[in-house]
C-alpha cells in the first residue's frame, strides 16, 4: 500500500468516525439499536452538497447539516417514545422517509462538488497548506473536538442520566429522571455527528450520492466492536478513542482486501459480515480457551490471607 492511500485511507477512517461515535452512543451508552444512521449521513451530505453546489459558504453549509440530522433522530425518538413503535421499527420508518427527503433536497440522484470550493479548500487557500495536509488537520481538530466534547458531556448531569437509561431504565424511572427525554436527546446527538459525518464526507470525495448511506448502520457497528476487541479500554475516554480507531483499522482492513486480486468490490458487505462476527466472538472464544485457575491454590492464598489479618 502506498503512503498516499494510506493517508487517505486513514483520513476517511477519522471521516467516518463522526459516524462511529454517533452509533457508540446510541448503540453502547442508549442501549438502542438506531437504523436512522443510513438516512442521516446522506441528509448531511445531501443538504451540504446542495447548498455548495448553489452557492453557499462551505463552512455554513457544513454546520446546517447538524441541526437537520438532530431533526432526523428527534422523530425517531418521538416515533419510539410517545407513539411506543419499537426502536428497530422507528428507526427504520425515519431512514426510508428520509430517502425521499434527501432526493428532493438534492433534486438529482448525484451533486459533483468537484469544481466548488470545500472546507477543505477554504483552509488550504488561507494557510498555504496542501490539500491533504489541510484534509489532515480539519479532520483531526473535528473528531478531537468531538471526542472531548463527548466525553465532557457524558460526564455532566444530564450525561449520566443519558448513561443510566441505557444501564437500567426503570431505575432512573424511579428516581424521577424523564427516560423518554433523554433516549431523544442520545437520538438527535448521534444523528447530528453522524450527519456531520456525511457532510464532511462529501466535500472529501467531492461528490453526494442518495446511496451513499445503505450499509452506514454495520459499517459503524463494525467499527465500534473492531475498537473496544482491538483495544479493551473500559474509561469513557478510552472507549471513544478506541471507536475511532476502529474506523480507521476497518477502512485499512477494506483498503489491504480490495488489494487482492480474487477480491470484488461487491465483496465488501461479505467481508464485513465475516469482519463483525469474528470480532463478536473472538472473546467467547478467548474464554473458552483461558485456562482454568487450581482452586487448590487459590484457596491456599485465601487462608494465608486470612491469617495474616487475624
Amino acid at each position: 500500500m502506498s503512503l498516499a492511500l494510506l493517508g487517505n485511507t486513514m483520513i476517511l477512517g477519522l471521516l467516518y468516525g463522526l459516524l462511529v461515535l454517533g452509533v457508540f452512543l446510541t448503540f453502547r451508552i442508549l442501549n438502542y439499536a438506531d437504523l436512522t444512521v443510513d438516512g442521516s449521513l446522506p441528509l448531511g451530505a445531501a443538504i451540504t452538497a446542495t447548498l455548495i453546489f448553489n452557492g453557499m459558504n462551505p463552512v455554513l453549509a457544513t454546520l446546517l447539516a447538524i441541526p437537520l440530522g438532530a431533526a432526523a433522530g428527534f422523530i425517531t425518538g418521538i416515533l419510539h417514545t410517545r407513539f411506543s413503535i419499537t426502536p428497530l421499527l422507528s428507526g427504520i420508518l425515519t431512514m426510508i422517509g428520509l430517502y425521499s427527503i434527501n432526493l428532493r433536497i438534492m433534486g438529482r440522484p448525484n451533486i459533483p462538488l468537484l469544481r466548488h470550493n470545500t472546507v477543505f479548500d477554504l483552509f488550504s487557500s488561507a494557510t498555504g497548506l496542501s490539500d491533504f495536509l489541510s484534509q489532515t488537520v480539519i479532520t483531526l481538530a473535528v473528531i478531537v473536538v468531538s471526542v472531548i466534547g463527548l466525553y465532557l458531556f457524558l460526564h455532566t448531569e444530564l450525561g449520566q442520566a443519558l448513561r443510566g437509561t441505557g444501564d437500567n431504565e426503570v431505575m432512573l424511572r424511579s428516581l424521577g429522571v424523564n427516560t423518554d427525554r433523554m433516549k431523544i436527546m442520545g437520538l438527535a446527538v448521534s444523528n447530528a455527528l453522524v450527519a456531520l459525518s456525511g457532510a464532511l464526507i462529501a466535500q472529501y470525495q467531492g461528490f453526494a450520492d442518495i446511496n451513499m448511506g445503505i450499509g452506514t448502520i454495520i459499517i459503524g457497528l463494525a467499527s465500534v466492536i473492531i475498537g473496544e476487541v482491538a483495544l479493551g479500554v473500559k474509561s469513557i475516554l478510552g472507549r471513544l478513542s478506541a471507536v475511532v480507531a476502529g474506523s480507521i483499522i476497518y477502512r485499512l482492513a477494506i483498503a489491504l482486501v480490495l488489494r487482492i486480486h480474487f477480491i470484488e468490490y461487491t465483496d465488501l458487505k461479505l467481508f464485513t459480515a465475516l469482519l463483525v462476527t469474528i470480532a463478536l466472538i473472538s472473546p467467547v472464544i478467548s474464554k473458552k480457551f483461558k485456562p482454568v485457575p487450581n482452586l487448590s491454590l487459590l484457596e491456599q492464598k485465601a487462608g494465608a490471607a486470612e491469617r495474616a489479618g487475624n
